[in-house]
């Protein structure tokens, strides 16, 4: 978002997410976005919220983040040599302004064959307990990804250029 330009505040909110995925992983980021999006809104109707949420689904079996070390071993052998989707949904709610406009992205993502050897020395460089589907692709993605069909920054976590272009067609312009 600094490279868009804007200010922002990173603010937590503390509300309970599905991460079930039993609508189906799109339904699921979307619902969790607009909840983040909202419970903040009402806390701060003056501002402009960004509420998003990130998975990761191998066909409609949605792969949120891992309980444990073992479970993100599975995870990522689930995997390997294979492609999957990364969802991102984003919520932008202005309560003043009457503004709910809520959209998602989906990238797909190839991983190479991964061993245990592989693996394990992905885990030297990531945590991923804090990651939906056990990785994340800004931190050794050379030893588990393939390629990315689509937005690299939606695997990120917010699909930046859709984000620009949904706000100029909002309306916005933050770039003067």
């Amino acid at each position: 978002m600094r490279r868009m330009g804007l200010r922002f505040e990173i603010r937590p909110t503390y509300v309970e997410e599905d991460d079930s995925g039993s609508a189906g992983p799109e339904e699921m980021v979307l619902e969790n976005a607009k909840l983040k999006a909202s419970s903040l809104s009402d806390l701060e109707p003056d501002a402009l919220v960004l509420g998003s949420d990130t998975t990761v689904a191998l066909g409609e079996q949605v792969l949120s983040k891992p309980t444990d070390m073992e479970d993100a071993r599975c995870m990522l052998q689930m995997l390997s040599g294979r492609t999957h989707a990364v969802y991102t949904a984003v919520a932008l709610f202005w309560k003043l302004g009457s503004l709910a406009h809520v959209f998602f992205e989906c990238s797909q993502v190839r991983f190479l064959e991964l061993d245990d050897a592989r693996i394990n020395q992905y885990f030297q460089l990531v945590d991923p307990l804090d990651k939906a589907g056990a990785y994340g692709i800004q931190v050794g993605r050379e030893l588990i990804v393939e390629s990315v069909e689509g937005s690299v920054e939606n695997v990120m976590g917010l699909p930046i250029q859709r984000l620009a272009l949904t706000m100029e067609e909002l309306g916005f312009d933050f770039m003067s």
